[in-house]
C-alpha cells in the first residue's frame, strides 16, 4: 500500500512538474494550431494583382513644362533676338503623347505604359507681309513611360524632319537643308509635392544627309502649387537646361512661369499662360546647326491632356 502510494505521488509530481514547464515555454515555444497558421500564398501569386488599362488617359511620366520640343498644344508671340537683329514672330505647335495600353503593378513595383507621339512645331515671322512660315519641324515617335512612387522614366524613339517655307524660301537668299534623324530619348524624373527634377540626354541613331554630332545632355525643374493663388490658376514654372554635341556643349536655357488653370472634371485637362525666355541656340531644326546663339522673350497659351 505504502509502495502503491509513493508511486502515485511521484507520477502526480512528474505531472505537476511537466506542466510548469510546459507552461512556462509556452510563450516563446507555441505549437502552432490551424487557427494560427495563415493561409498559404503561392510564391508566384501576387498580393495585390495587376491592372491593365488599354487607351489610358495621362502618362506616367507627367510632360515636360519648358523643352521647346515637348509634343503639345500650344500658341506663342515671340521677340527673337539673333546678334543685333529683332524679329517679331509667332509660334505654334499641335502634339500629344497618346497612352495606347498601361500595365499598373499594384504591388510596389514598376508600372509602365506604351504611348504614341507626334506633332509639329511652327514659326511664323510677323514681320513678312504674308505673315511667312519659315520652318516647320515634324515628330512622330513611340514612347514608353514607367513610374514608381515619385519616380518615373520616359524611354522614347522618335522620327524628326523639318522643313522651310516656301515664302520664307522666296523672299530670302538661304540655303535649305535637308535635315532628318532618328534618336532615343531616356529621362528620369524625381517628383515631391510641389517640385519636380529630371535629367537625361538623347543620342542621334540614324541622320541624313546631314552629320550632326549626335549626343545632348537635358536637365531641369519644375514646380507646381497645389492652390490656386490668382482667380482659378495655380502658379506653375520650368527651367530646362540643354547642351549638345553638335555646338561644343553649349548651354541653352528655356524658362516658362504663369498660371496653370484645371478642368472642375478629373481628366487631367490644363490651360496654362505662360512667360517665356530662352537664350542659346536655336531648337529648330532647320537652324539647328546655325553658329549664331538668339534670345527670345513672349507670352504663350499652352493646352495640355495631362
Amino acid at each position: 500500500m505504502k509502495t502503491f502510494a509513493s508511486f502515485v505521488g511521484f507520477q502526480f509530481l512528474a505531472l505537476c512538474l511537466s506542466f510548469a514547464v510546459h507552461s512556462s515555454a509556452g510563450a516563446e515555444d507555441k505549437t502552432p494550431t490551424l487557427l494560427d497558421v495563415p493561409p498559404l500564398t503561392l510564391a508566384n501569386e501576387p498580393v495585390n494583382p495587376p491592372e491593365t488599362i488599354f487607351l489610358p488617359t495621362r502618362d506616367l511620366f507627367r510632360p515636360l513644362i519648358a523643352d521647346p520640343k515637348e509634343p503639345r498644344f500650344y500658341l506663342s508671340y515671340r521677340l527673337f533676338k539673333f546678334n543685333s537683329t529683332k524679329i517679331h514672330g509667332a509660334v505654334g505647335g499641335y502634339g500629344e503623347i497618346f497612352g495606347l495600353y498601361r500595365h499598373t503593378n499594384n504591388s510596389g513595383g514598376y508600372s509602365w505604359q506604351a504611348n504614341f507621339g507626334g506633332g509639329a512645331h511652327a514659326q511664323f515671322d510677323l514681320h513678312a507681309p504674308s505673315l511667312d512660315l519659315v520652318n516647320t519641324d515634324y515628330m512622330i515617335g513611340f514612347p514608353f513611360s514607367f513610374r514608381k512612387g515619385n519616380e518615373s522614366y520616359r524611354v522614347a524613339l522618335y522620327h524628326q524632319s523639318s522643313h522651310l517655307g516656301d515664302e520664307f524660301l522666296l523672299h530670302n537668299n538661304i540655303s535649305r537643308l535637308e535635315l532628318s534623324f532618328e534618336t532615343i530619348e531616356v529621362l528620369r524624373s524625381m517628383e515631391w509635392e510641389r517640385w519636380r527634377v529630371y535629367y537625361g540626354g538623347e543620342y542621334i541613331i540614324h541622320q541624313g544627309p546631314t552629320n550632326i554630332k549626335p549626343a545632348a545632355a537635358q536637365c531641369g525643374i519644375e514646380y507646381y502649387a497645389t492652390k490656386a493663388g490668382v482667380g482659378w490658376g495655380r502658379l506653375v514654372g520650368g527651367w530646362d537646361l540643354k547642351s549638345d554635341q553638335a555646338h561644343d556643349w553649349s548651354l541653352n536655357s528655356s524658362v516658362k512661369v504663369g498660371l496653370q488653370f484645371d478642368s472642375s472634371a478629373s481628366n487631367g485637362r490644363t490651360m496654362r499662360l505662360l512667360v517665356e525666355g530662352y537664350k542659346g541656340f536655336s531648337p529648330y531644326g532647320q537652324f539647328y546647326t546655325s553658329a549664331s546663339r538668339m534670345t527670345y522673350v513672349g507670352i504663350g497659351l499652352a493646352l495640355g491632356f495631362e
